[in-house]
């Protein structure tokens, strides 16, 4: 099995959501398969003789002064080889790409190393004891910090450290060294597989070998020695040798990362290559195995970086401590498999963490350089005048989402030619606007107006990406639903959508260009009915009742059956994203709701949800996708919200999930439910069976409850319905009509 094969497939991922939506890799790879790729690439001896020869090999080569000597100078030209005369050099065995989002992915982790590395220069046996401490406790932070992001929290480690001697002696613990006083016959530390109760160590179990040297630097380059190399390849090439004889070992034999420090510095030496190629010479080993790694062994050399500081603290995050942690990232996929989270889909949540960060600070730009804004004497969600500035950055954000009442706005639809729209009013919607206008062609009914971010801006920001997701993506979503023939009237219908045309001239080259206009060819969506975001109504009006709780769930699951009719699911249920709409019928008024704001919707494997810590599915939040449950359970969270139940305020991801871990196990969910309807809570159950499983919902069985609960009717014409929902105020065509031609 060859690492390059995990690199590729375990973190093969799209770029990062600018967003900060999760991204997982596209790749599933389950342990088996990779035991099994390691199967049909392990060298076993296909004849006793063989088996002989390499026993043999290993218990003749122990000499690793004569290896040295016999490898040292072919090292020292390799390393010091200059790729621009032809001369192939040493390779790093990582990717500055890898690097950078390993940094990325554990921005959140915590390492922490206890045992600091001795700072005093003088060599004695203390010292020399409290280094290898260090170096112990420094792998022991690694591997767990690793274990626990990226495979299971919980439970025992599947390995343990423990250190080598020279081959054919026993492994130690430091301490029992340290007792026997053996601690100058150790080379360093090695991470050792655990095999069932066996906690002894043997070299065939070997997943990452650690030597610790007085000093590996050459000269004063920050690059390894070439007799840190040949001692790196002494040890790698006896786990490997170990490994092929191995009865036991079952993972491919045909690589080893060998760790190389001093008390200061750390660099990464891979070891790699086909044993079947080595010529066998009993007479004399070591030049035999020399001949197969200048020939036939595929040999990688990292940089030399800084591992501890001058406090003896480990430099977590700088390059050197990242190439160690990297390397043992990839040991552990060998022996363990494929992690449960990959390092992309971790590394993406650094742009929910720079979100939030963003949030906080409100970092605005004030000439060069940045101001810490506070909106302390702001009713929050009032629109604050700006004042105008030379600065063109301000102005651009000045224009953005900045309309009028009474405005008309022209729009350009390649479908439906030039049509104009009124702006009424404007919603504050957390970071943007949404309007309500009215068509001057039709002047009875309210529509819904989204405005995108000019094109202009060439580097989006996260509010940027927002828009984009509310304006291009929405607009995509329902184009596709309608193409599929699906429509309901708890859906939004497309009324427009294109770009805006500004008033006076305009100056574009093209006819899909723009010109500098603040709103030249800013996009647009224009939908129907119009109503109350779900958020505003809680804020003024307070907990829903039973009844209209009931509906809600009814009409949102109306909505999501019939989006995965054709596949799509939302992706972003919350209370900013469902409107309650009043119908008028005559002297009555009826309410009923609606999701909107499907940018965020699945469409394909590829596309991420939203992220919301109150809202979103567990298996959103765990993997960065939706299960077939994943809309319905975070209806349910609405629905408890809605109903009064207390949303924690969280502040990440693993303490959300552990707030919905908490609330499922004490069935507090269901009991909130429970006090507002019987149908609710039976509902919170069913759905809690289905949270994070294959297995898709059954909206059939509860659309007839929920329609006989709220309707007392169990008929199945309901659940889709051709009808659209509209909502005709005589009043705003009496204001249109004398509103003139507002710009």
């Amino acid at each position: 099995m060859k690492l390059d094969f995990l690199q590729n497939n375990i973190d093969a991922s799209p770029a990062r959501s600018l967003d900060g939506s999760f991204r997982k890799s596209n790749s599933v790879i389950s342990a088996h398969s990779i035991s099994g790729i390691s199967a049909s690439s392990q060298i076993i001896p296909t004849s006793r003789r063989m088996y002989k020869m390499l026993k043999d090999f290993r218990r003749k080569l122990v000499d690793l002064e004569l290896f040295t000597q016999s490898l040292e100078d072919w090292v020292l030209e390799k390393s010091l080889a200059d790729p621009a005369s032809g001369k192939q050099s040493f390779r790093s065995p990582f990717l500055m790409d890898e690097l950078c989002r390993l940094d990325l992915a554990l921005e959140g982790v915590l390492f922490q190393q206890l045992c600091r590395m001795p700072c005093s220069s003088y060599a004695s046996d203390d010292l020399k004891e409290d280094e290898f401490l260090a170096v112990e406790d420094f792998l022991h932070a690694i591997v767990n910090g690793l274990w626990r992001t990226f495979w299971r929290k919980s439970g025992p480690l599947p390995f343990f450290l423990s250190c080598p001697r020279p081959p054919g002696s026993k492994f130690y613990s430091v301490e029992k060294a340290i007792s026997r006083g053996r601690i100058d016959e150790l080379c360093g530390l090695s991470l050792i597989s655990k095999t069932g109760n066996d906690l002894h160590a043997h070299w065939d179990q070997v997943m990452e070998l650690a030597l610790f040297r007085s000093e590996i630097l050459s000269g004063n380059d920050l690059k390894l020695s070439p007799s840190s190399i040949c001692e790196a390849l002494f040890y790698g090439i006896h786990v490997l040798i170990s490994r092929s004889l191995s009865k036991y070992c079952t993972i491919g034999n045909d690589s080893i990362f060998v760790l190389v420090f001093d008390s200061k510095f750390g660099g990464v030496v891979k070891l790699g290559g086909d044993l079947g190629k080595l010529e066998f010479n009993s007479a004399n080993p070591c030049q035999s195995v020399v001949e197969w790694l200048k020939c036939h062994a595929e040999i990688n050399v990292s940089s030399v970086d800084q591992i501890w500081n001058k406090l003896g603290n480990a430099s977590w995050g700088d390059l050197g401590t990242l190439q160690v942690i990297l390397a043992t990232f990839y040991s552990i996929v060998q022996w363990n498999g494929p992690p449960r989270k990959s390092i992309a889909s971790l590394a993406s949540d650094h742009s929910l963490r720079l979100q939030k960060r963003r949030l906080e600070y409100r970092l605005i730009d004030n000439g060069n350089a940045p101001v810490h804004f506070q909106q302390a004497s702001h009713v929050q969600g009032e629109i604050v005048e700006v004042e105008q500035s030379d600065n063109p950055y301000s102005r651009k954000r000045a224009s953005r989402l900045k309309l009028k009442q009474g405005e008309i706005l022209v729009l350009e639809d390649q479908s439906q030619g030039q049509k104009s729209f009124q702006i009424q009013e404007s919603l504050a919607l957390g970071n943007h606007f949404i309007y309500i206008a009215v068509s001057v062609d039709n002047p009875t009914e309210l529509l819904t107006v989204y405005v995108g971010a000019h094109p202009s801006r060439l580097e989006p920001s996260w509010e940027d990406m927002s828009l984009w997701y509310q304006v291009q993506r929405q607009t995509k979503v329902l184009n596709t639903l309608r193409q599929e023939g699906v429509s309901s009237k708890y859906l939004p219908e497309i009324i427009a959508s294109g770009r805006i045309l500004h008033s006076g001239s305009c100056k574009k080259q093209t006819p899909g260009g723009c010109c500098d206009h603040p709103l030249c060819g800013t996009p647009i969506l224009v939908t129907s009915p119009v109503g109350e975001p779900l958020s505003l109504v809680l804020a003024h009006d307070g907990p829903l009742s039973s009844e209209e709780a009931t509906r809600c769930c009814r009409d949102c699951l109306v909505a999501l059956r019939t989006a995965a009719l054709v596949n799509v699911q939302h992706g972003d249920i919350c209370p900013e994203n469902i409107i309650c709409i009043v119908n008028t019928q005559g002297t009555r008024s009826k309410l009923s709701y609606m999701p909107i704001s499907w940018g965020r919707a699945v469409l394909e494997d590829r596309d991420s949800p939203a992220i919301n810590l109150q809202f979103s599915s567990s298996h959103a939040l765990q993997h960065g996708k939706l299960c077939p449950s994943s809309d319905a359970e975070s209806l349910v969270y609405l629905l408890y919200f809605v109903c009064g139940g207390t949303m924690e305020q969280v502040d990440s991801i693993e303490s959300a999930l552990q707030w919905r871990e908490r609330n499922w196990a004490k069935r507090s969910i269901q009991q909130q439910l429970g006090e507002v309807s019987a149908l609710l809570k039976a509902f919170a159950d069913y759905v809690d069976s289905l949270c994070g499983t294959p297995y898709p919902v059954d909206y059939e069985i509860w659309l007839k409850r929920l329609h006989r609960a709220v309707d007392g009717s169990t008929d199945r014409g309901k659940m889709i319905e051709e009808v659209a929902i509209t909502l005709r105020l005589e009043d705003v065509a009496e204001s249109s009509g004398t509103s003139g031609g507002g710009t």
